[in-house]
């Protein structure tokens, strides 16, 4: 438990924090080698983190090594010396992408227009129930108030 607080206090500093601002530098200088390298490791960052995510859903076991794995991971991402993301990033995820690029914005089009969709058929559900429960609510009080739908006490109803 102790290292699996340790990791993620490293991996929270040291694989987010510190990258962030760094990323802050290079986008405040305008530095575009900089830039670049710090847009490769938020790739390869955010690739990490999904598929840590992902493959770790209910595996009890993930707190006896990994803890160390993912510190040793994100040094070596970051490290100027190995330059991690940005080797994964040439060698993988650039040609990768690059290959299948066409395929992922007619995927993400076809997601916006059914989540749209999904979006205001919903909505429309959502409006009419809550139409349904304010129609009701005033029947309800009204009657508590002996009130006739005209709006005059019950027994001067017309």
């Amino acid at each position: 438990m102790v290292s699996w607080i340790i990791s993620r206090l490293v991996v929270l500093v040291f694989g987010t924090l510190y990258p962030a601002y760094s990323s802050y530098k290079a986008v405040k200088s305008k530095d575009v080698k900089e830039y670049v390298k710090w847009m490769m490791y938020w790739i390869i960052f955010a690739l990490f983190t999904s598929v840590e995510y992902l493959l770790l859903i209910g595996v009890p076991w993930k707190t006896l090594h990994l803890p160390y794995l993912k510190i040793a991971f994100v040094v070596w991402l970051l490290s100027p010396y190995t330059k991690g993301s940005s080797v994964l990033y040439r060698k993988f995820v650039h040609p990768t992408l690059s290959s299948k690029e066409k395929d992922i914005d007619d995927y993400i089009c076809q997601a916006k227009d059914k989540s749209y969709d999904t979006l205001v058929h919903y909505g429309r559900k959502g409006l009419n129930v809550a139409a349904t429960a304010a129609v009701m609510a005033a029947a309800k009080v009204m009657q508590t108030l002996d009130i006739c739908p005209e709006g005059t006490l019950h027994g001067h109803c017309r």
